[in-house]
C-alpha cells in the first residue's frame, strides 16, 4: 500500500499496490503491522457499511470526542464519493483545514481519518456504498457533529445537496460548539 499525506495532520490517502496477471489483480487493503509503521492505530473494533440511494447525499460531519478515540479507514466499494476530513482538534497545527479526496469503486483508494477529526462525505452517483473499518466502538453520548456547510471550513461540495438527515443539517456551526 502507498500512503500519502494530506493538508490535515494524520489524514492519509491509502492506495493499493495491485499485483496483476491474466486473472485480474490481488492487493492488500489493510495490514496492521504496516499501519503501525505509519503511526496509524491498527486496531479494528467495528466494520460498518453505508448505502446511499441518491447522488448528492451528504453524511457528516461527525466525530467522537475524547477519550472515545475512533479512527476510520474509509473505502467506497460501489459508486463514488468525495470524502472529507476536517481538523477540529484545537491543539492541532492544521486546525480548521480540510482534506477532500475522491474515493470510488473504480480507483479503490481509501482515506484514513484519525481520531477526533470530523469526517463526512458526499455521494457522486446513485447507489453508492461506503465501508469503514473503525478503531473504537461508537459511543452515542460522545458524538459531536459539525455543519457540512459551515463557512469556517470552506468545503466546496461538488454537487448540490440532495439528501441529508435532519440531524446532520442541524448541527451547530463550529463557532457555536460547546466543548465536550
Amino acid at each position: 500500500m502507498r500512503y500519502t499525506s494530506t493538508a490535515v495532520e494524520g489524514v492519509l490517502i491509502v492506495e493499493l499496490e495491485p499485483r496483476a496477471d491474466e486473472r485480474g489483480f490481488f492487493a492488500r487493503t489493510f495490514d496492521a503491522t504496516e499501519f503501525g509503521r505509519h503511526g496509524l492505530d491498527p486496531h479494528v473494533a467495528q466494520a460498518n457499511v453505508s448505502f446511499n440511494h441518491r447522488a448528492g447525499t451528504v453524511r457528516g460531519m461527525h466525530r467522537q470526542v475524547p477519550p472515545h478515540a475512533e479512527g476510520k479507514l474509509v473505502r467506497c466499494t460501489a459508486g463514488a464519493i468525495v470524502d472529507v476530513a476536517v481538523d477540529v482538534r484545537p491543539d492541532s497545527p492544521t486546525y480548521g483545514r480540510h482534506a477532500m479526496v475522491e474515493l470510488s469503486a473504480r480507483n479503490r483508494t481509501a482515506l484514513f481519518v484519525p481520531p477526533y477529526v470530523a469526517h463526512g462525505y458526499q455521494t457522486l452517483v446513485d447507489d453508492t456504498e461506503v465501508v469503514y473499518q473503525v478503531s473504537g466502538p461508537y459511543v452515542p453520548g460522545a458524538e459531536q457533529g459539525f455543519r457540512h456547510d459551515d463557512e469556517a471550513f470552506a468545503i466546496s461540495w461538488p454537487l448540490p445537496v440532495t439528501t441529508i438527515s435532519a440531524k446532520d443539517a442541524s448541527w451547530p456551526l463550529v463557532g457555536e460548539q460547546v466543548a465536550l
